[in-house]
């Protein structure tokens, strides 16, 4: 049955539409990604707008493009600028900006992109083992069990995306939960926060919200930003980067796991994915003191992380509906847009989709590596274009995304609306990730919420008694109580009574 799956992916592929489709998806992404300013979130939700009358197959074949080539190409601007053309690089400039200083930059962008490819096919395979297992593990949750699943997501993005603060990251993903409250009750169908306004009363559209939550900021960003100088980009030692590669074999493995593993946790993202790789090779490695120098083992691991986040963030998608990063939240949010149903039940209803997304990564992959390679002689030009020139656009491709998705000019509202809400949480240092999380997850958590109670009369104890709300309870209690600084109190109290014992 698997085989059967598969063949019919690749007979998919194999139309010269889907290869022209995926070959300009990926080019696009990785243009976008090393572009300083234009993340690979943005670059997704632009798409997703753009792709709204398209085919379900084509859509989400050139959405996993961009994908994958914006998380790979932001390595670009990293090596040559020092300027990471997406968060998911900036380990990468540690070492590959001194390596392009060194005269090593085409090497650099060979070792990277080479990692990128080979940490995205890595991830395919824990994509096809373990959303399996996800999804039979999910198929017990009852709606009890969905709505702390969807609490626990938001609250773990608002920890590991607030930048130290987590009280702020959950306030962005409670004012998140609100926005999603808006339009016809999913239970009753009873009007909420409409005012009677028959637009309100449909709620606000998931791309319109997102393209202004991220793109705003960005474009304002941009403008702000000085120009920085371009390393000078060598010609490629095809032969050395290769030795290269097959010595840091085992850098490679590591990091592909820990890639997967960081993308699994939902709302982590590619940026904690490249780092945490970083750190653990720089602890392995004989010689730690050459990191941050110019050391080739730091580019790929970096770049094996980051890219191997991007199979393990799709992993919750399909198994939980609970998205791994902000850009994968916006690729679930495509895979609803044209009809598909990612969660627990996607097995049942579409068992051959998880078959064809693999597909889709690994064509990715290998286009993004010929891709990333031909095109890096012509880099320095590219990141020469003024941002001035480039931003208005963008801004234009904000519109337009926005307004295809339903063809009413409301949506281009939203999405001007949601702008100064992003350009308010970045001025305010508020993530916007748990936002958008809390703007997904929001119909699943009222609604499930709502559901439990009434099947249980109104009682709350079958949240505390069954035993994976038990746990998800567990870990969100402590969460809280560690922000209240509950531990290091005990901590204190501890080591004073210690200090007491020896006077």
């Amino acid at each position: 049955m698997e085989l059967q799956y598969l063949l019919h992916a690749l007979n998919l592929l194999a139309s010269p539409e889907a290869v022209v489709t995926i070959v300009l998806s990926v080019f696009f992404g990785i243009v976008v990604g090393m572009l300083p300013g234009l993340t690979a979130t943005m670059a997704v939700a632009l798409l997703t707008g753009l792709t709204y009358k398209t085919s379900s197959d084509m859509a989400i074949l050139s959405l996993i493009g961009v994908y994958v080539g914006a998380i790979s190409g932001g390595c670009q601007s990293a090596i040559l600028l020092n300027i990471p053309g997406t968060p998911a690089s900036a380990a990468t400039a540690q070492d590959g900006y001194p390596m392009g200083q060194e005269g090593r930059g085409g090497l650099a962008i060979f070792l990277a992109t080479s990692a990128s490819a080979l940490g995205t096919l890595g991830s395919v395979i824990f994509l096809l083992f373990l959303t399996p297992l996800l999804t039979s593990f999910a198929l017990k949750f009852g709606s009890w069990e969905f709505f702390l699943l969807a609490v626990f997501g938001i609250m773990i993005c608002g920890q590991l995306a607030s930048g130290g603060d987590p009280l702020k990251g959950w306030i962005a993903g409670i004012l998140g939960l609100l926005a999603s409250l808006v339009g016809i009750d999913g239970l009753q169908g009873v009007p909420r926060f409409s005012f009677d306004n028959i637009d309100l009363m449909a709620g606000f559209s998931l791309i319109p919200i997102m393209i202004g939550l991220f793109g705003f900021p960005e474009i304002v960003a941009a403008f702000k930003k000085k120009t920085a100088v371009i390393g000078e980009l060598q010609s490629i030692n095809y032969r050395e980067g290769i030795r290269i590669m097959l010595q840091n074999w085992e850098t490679i493995i590591r990091s592909t796991f820990i890639g997967v593993m960081v993308g699994i946790i939902p709302g982590v993202g590619e940026d904690v994915g490249g780092w945490l790789s970083y750190w653990a090779a720089r602890m392995r490695s004989k010689a730690r003191a050459m990191f941050g120098k110019g050391n080739p083992e730091g580019v790929i691991a970096a770049e094996s992380g980051n890219n191997a986040c991007i199979g393990g963030a799709i992993i919750p998608i399909l198994s939980l509906a609970v998205p791994g990063s902000a850009p994968a939240a916006v690729l679930m949010a495509a895979f609803w847009l044209h009809g598909l149903r990612p969660g627990p039940l996607m097995m049942t209803e579409t068992p051959g989709f998880l078959y064809t997304v693999a597909t889709y990564l690994v064509a990715a992959s290998f286009i993004m590596w010929a891709l990333g390679l031909l095109i890096s002689r012509f880099t320095v030009k590219i990141l020469q274009v003024s941002p001035q020139l480039l931003m208005p656009v963008v801004f234009l491709f904000c519109v337009v995304g926005s307004y295809v998705i339903n063809d009413r000019i409301f949506d281009v509202w939203v999405m001007f609306a949601f702008g100064f809400v992003g350009l308010f949480l970045s001025h305010m240092k508020f993530p916007s990730a748990p936002f958008l999380l809390g703007v997904i997850l929001g119909p699943m958590a009222d609604t499930n919420l709502r559901r439990a109670l009434t099947l249980s009369d109104g009682s709350i104890l079958p949240f505390f008694t069954r035993p994976i709300c038990l746990f998800f309870a567990v870990i969100i209690l402590l969460m809280i109580a560690a922000q209240m600084g509950l531990f290091s109190r005990l901590r204190s109290k501890e080591m004073n009574q210690e200090a007491g014992g020896t006077k």
